[in-house]
């Protein structure tokens, strides 16, 4: 009898132990999918809801050439007011566009950067700054229709005002124009959205 009541108190505590375990288990199993649901991150990388790029630190904090004051201005004269669009704004002014950016409605501009012209011998550039007809040409090669968010830039063949194309591509903060890399994107300015690039595009 005595081997008997052994064996069933074994037996017993076998199973209460084994039962805690399984409901111990089942108990993790179900608060296993939590802290993963909790820490899961999207498939791909976010897309910016606002200006990006390493360039962007040097656009000042505040006035006229802040993105805050960008923003009030037409495009032009928005990149008048940016410090690291200079050269650029004297092609524009050289080539008569400030009134037909200005005037332009929803447009998007990929500005080059001064140290994307200086990257061009100085002969060709004062060459081309002395050729209206060139200077236009390159120029409205930068801009296209419509303000365009990130997400169009995510794989896009675009027709510019020049009439020729311009390829597209990138996904979260990193996108190419052609062979050239947004280092600031999505500025926005009272009329047009402006990426700025580090090199100057040049119509085939």
């Amino acid at each position: 009898m005595n081997h008997r009541f052994g064996f069933l108190a074994i037996a017993a505590t076998a199973l209460i132990v084994a039962t805690g375990c399984s409901s111990g288990a089942a108990g993790n199993a179900a608060a296993g999918p939590e802290p993963a649901a909790a820490s899961s991150s999207p498939a791909g990388p976010a897309m910016a809801d606002g200006p990006f790029g390493s360039a962007c630190s040097a656009v000042p904090a505040d006035g006229e050439g802040s993105f805050t004051g960008m923003a009030d201005d037409p495009v032009a004269t928005a990149a008048s007011n940016n410090p690291v669009l200079s050269t650029l704004v004297t092609a524009v002014k050289q080539a008569g566009l400030v009134d037909t950016l200005n005037s332009a409605k929803d447009v998007t501009v990929f500005a080059p950067t001064d140290d994307a012209f200086a990257a061009i011998p100085k002969e060709t550039l004062d060459k081309v700054l002395a050729d209206k007809a060139m200077l236009t040409k390159i120029l409205t090669y930068h801009v296209v229709a419509g303000k365009k968010a990130p997400a169009d830039l995510a794989g896009a063949e675009l027709t510019t005002l020049q009439g020729g194309k311009l390829t597209a591509k990138g996904s979260g903060e990193s996108y190419t124009v052609n062979d050239a890399k947004v280092v600031c994107g999505n500025v926005p300015t009272a009329n047009a959205t402006v990426y700025i690039i580090d090199k100057v595009l040049m119509p085939s």
